[in-house]
């Protein structure tokens, strides 16, 4: 770990000296990728200092020990240092553990009604709702691709994107099915019903990530329609498009400019087909199969990962066991404490499987 430590310091001291060189600021783009590189090592690059700063205190209190008038100030010192580079070394070691590139990314969202009928459907608009708040809170755009509403209010699906640095990481433990117990709307008898809701989460990618084929895509254009099929709009500036060796379709009629419409169904699309392609990769991996099944990291959609219990007041994560009394502020976007308790168990899993490597 340190000569991989001492190696990246040494990393780290030529992209400084490389932003302290004119030369460099003339190409922007070269510029904004070196700091970006900087900033990502920053956290690190602190936390080494602060363990070579108790390290150097250990060896000198260590000199000091054969010397009968500092012999008890050394023995104190030198227990302060070690204990410091110990607590220093296990923060080094979870700043180490590989970044998933695609952390930093926007984030494609979809929720789809599951069991439950009209119930399933109005809790979907409540996670939306959910979502929408939280992302608010975080200060990521949020821009809906397309929505198909019933007449009651409740969303049968919906994709959006959310924008925002490291928007992917905050949402990408939301993956999996999601399940409601509360007393519908529209149940006349006081009756606990128990309905669900799909959610997907994928990493928006760029064209350069993920080439789409034209001569692979079908693209027809069509009216928008709302709930009940009202019109909205009395141009067909709504887009749908099928990628025809998988047969994935992508619909967006939220924006009024077909333009617009395509790009972002585009976008789904790449995103969609790269997720096809990783799972098929991982089918043929074994050991990406097992990491993929692991307690925190897959968020599959058959998996039912977060119970909503709303006569309790109680949410409850399945994946890593955690039960919050606070529902109506989670309802209400305050999502925090679930996804950092969902980053530590990652985090803490990634340590296990790294050490268990021989790092």
């Amino acid at each position: 770990m340190l000569e991989k430590l001492k190696g990246l310091s040494q990393k780290y001291a030529e992209i400084e000296y490389m932003l302290s060189q004119s030369e460099v600021w003339a190409d922007a783009q070269k510029a904004a990728a070196l700091s970006r590189e900087k900033a990502e090592l920053a956290p690190l690059m602190e936390a080494y200092a602060r363990y070579e700063t108790f390290r150097q205190e250990a060896e000198s209190a260590e000199e000091l020990l054969s010397d009968p008038e500092m012999k008890d100030l050394a023995r104190e010192t030198l227990s302060e240092a070690r204990s410091g580079m110990e607590r220093t070394a296990e923060e080094l070691k979870i700043l180490l553990l590989p970044k998933d590139p695609d952390d930093g990314k926007n984030v494609i969202v979809e929720i789809r009604g599951g069991v439950g009928g009209e119930e399933s459907a109005l809790f979907a608009a409540d996670l939306f709702r959910m979502y929408e708040m939280y992302a608010e809170r975080k200060g990521f755009s949020v821009e809906i691709v397309n929505r198909s509403e019933t007449e009651l209010g409740g969303i049968r699906e919906i994709d959006f994107i959310v924008g925002g640095t490291n928007a992917f990481s905050r949402f990408r433990f939301e993956s999996g099915v999601h399940r409601v117990q509360r007393v519908p709307e529209t149940e006349t008898q006081g009756r606990i019903h128990t309905s669900t809701c799909t959610v997907a989460v994928l990493p928006e990618l760029e064209e350069a990530e993920f080439h789409l084929d034209p001569a692979e895509l079908q693209i027809d254009t069509f009216r928008s329609s709302g709930a009940g099929g009202q019109k909205v709009n009395k141009t067909s500036s709504a887009i749908r498009v099928t990628h025809l060796p998988t047969g994935t379709v992508v619909e967006c009629q939220d924006e009024r400019s077909q333009y617009k419409n395509k790009d972002k169904a585009m976008k789904i699309l790449r995103s969609k087909l790269y997720e096809k392609y990783q799972r098929e990769q991982t089918k043929q991996d074994a050991a990406v199969s097992a990491q993929r099944r692991s307690q925190v990291g897959s968020g599959m959609r058959n998996e039912r990962i977060r119970t909503y219990n709303f006569p309790q007041g109680r949410v409850t994560d399945h994946r890593i066991g955690l039960t919050l009394y606070k529902l109506d502020a989670v309802m209400n976007g305050d999502l925090d404490e679930l996804i950092d308790a969902l980053l530590t168990a990652r985090r803490a899993e990634q340590l296990q499987n790294s050490e268990n490597g021989g790092m």
